[in-house]
């Protein structure tokens, strides 16, 4: 298995993970934070999404621009938006061969400022790793809004698991 297809099982894996994740939020609770210097949960779940269209932007056109500017989605739509990007995202990545894989360059910027460039895998490698990082803290917000836990790799004290 190419480390290219290994990253596609894994996406494919994490997939309805973050899906259970998101559709366990109270939708009148997402300002919700633990702390006034903690992204509120609907910051969280934006933050979740903006890498979904993150790494479909840097397969399709090679770079991402984060413009910083707030998204105020009600959960249904980041729920809607999550799920069609992360078909759009699933489609190119089939099309990526191993050669664009290892060496073609994703550039991600900042309001037009370039902040880092990393070979194309592990670029989205790292996305990845940062929504499985986001998601967590997000899980964590869950019980003190009322809502009960997904399991996730395993049992939560909410659900026992599939």
């Amino acid at each position: 298995m190419t480390n290219k297809e290994f990253f596609m099982k894994c996406l494919e894996q994490e997939h309805p993970i973050f899906l259970r994740v998101f559709q366990a939020l109270p939708e009148d609770k997402l300002d919700y934070r633990p702390h006034p210097r903690s992204m509120s949960a609907r910051e969280i779940g934006g933050r979740i999404l903006s890498d979904e269209f993150c790494n479909l932007g840097v397969i399709q056109k090679g770079e991402f621009n984060v413009d910083e500017t707030e998204k105020n989605a009600s959960l249904q739509e980041m729920i809607t938006e999550f799920t069609q990007t992360h078909g759009e995202l699933e489609k190119h990545l089939k099309e990526v061969d191993d050669q664009t894989w290892k060496e073609k360059k994703a550039k991600f910027s900042v309001q037009g400022q370039l902040v880092y460039e990393q070979p194309l895998g592990e670029f989205l490698w790292g996305v990845l790793f940062d929504q499985v990082h986001h998601r967590g803290q997000l899980s964590s917000y869950i019980r003190p809004m009322g809502g009960k836990v997904p399991s996730i790799y395993g049992p939560s004290g909410d659900d026992p698991g599939m």
